[in-house]
């Protein structure tokens, strides 16, 4: 008897391409149109080029790929626009890009929590320890908690603070990644592995994180 062939699974690139169209269109409905117009103009203006030095085929042909990669450049934009659209206000949604951050950092989320849903995050990376804080502004008094107790474990180690949000004194939830990527690197790959290893001893979150799915991150384009 013939062995059933198991339906082959599509690349994981693909579903996440597929993911963040479907989120994108539904926070633009005219996303196709707009794709088409971009990919349509960048072949237009090349194809006139061509024209214009008497090199149509030419020119059609090198355009095509011009006209691919901006048409993924505009979309990659848009969607992660909509994803951050889509989890704004949410709780957990610092953790949450926090945790997609590709690589060079490690984040415990909710490591404080309060009742009414302030939460505390800690991450490290070669910058030292972020400690990031979600809420009103009386999570304040919980990073400075958490901050001193870094501190105390992670001795020599540097410790920032970020207060996640709009307004004066806070970093919008889009920037964040960016805002750690931008700190300067002060310890060595050892000396990471090292705080890594203190850290351990630390522990988690003391308190459970508020109920509900945690806002899904994997919908923006990791660049």
């Amino acid at each position: 008897m013939a062995r059933e062939k198991k339906p082959r699974k599509s690349p994981e690139w693909i579903k996440t391409l597929k993911q963040a169209y479907r989120v994108t269109r539904e926070a633009r409905p005219l996303l196709p149109v707009l794709l088409i117009i971009v990919f349509a103009l960048v072949m237009a203006v090349g194809i006139g080029l061509g024209v214009i030095v008497g090199r149509t085929i030419y020119f059609s042909l090198m355009t095509i790929p011009f006209a691919i990669i901006l048409t993924l450049f505009i979309f990659s934009r848009l969607a992660e626009s909509a994803a951050y659209s889509s989890i704004e206000d949410q709780v957990g949604a610092g953790a949450s890009v926090l945790m997609s951050i590709r690589k060079g950092w490690s984040t415990t989320a909710g490591v404080q929590v309060a009742r009414n849903q302030d939460l505390v995050h800690r991450s490290l990376g070669r910058a030292g320890v972020v400690v990031t804080g979600e809420g009103t502004n009386a999570v304040r008094v919980m990073m400075t908690d958490e901050r001193r107790k870094m501190e105390r474990f992670l001795s020599g180690v540097p410790v920032h603070e970020v207060l996640v949000g709009e307004g004066e004194g806070r970093i919008p939830l889009r920037k964040l990644q960016k805002h750690l990527k931008k700190l300067p690197k002060k310890l060595t790959k050892s000396q990471l592995r090292e705080a890594r290893a203190r850290e351990k001893s630390v522990g988690g979150a003391k308190l459970p994180m508020p109920k509900g799915p945690m806002p899904n991150m994997r919908k923006i384009p990791k660049r």
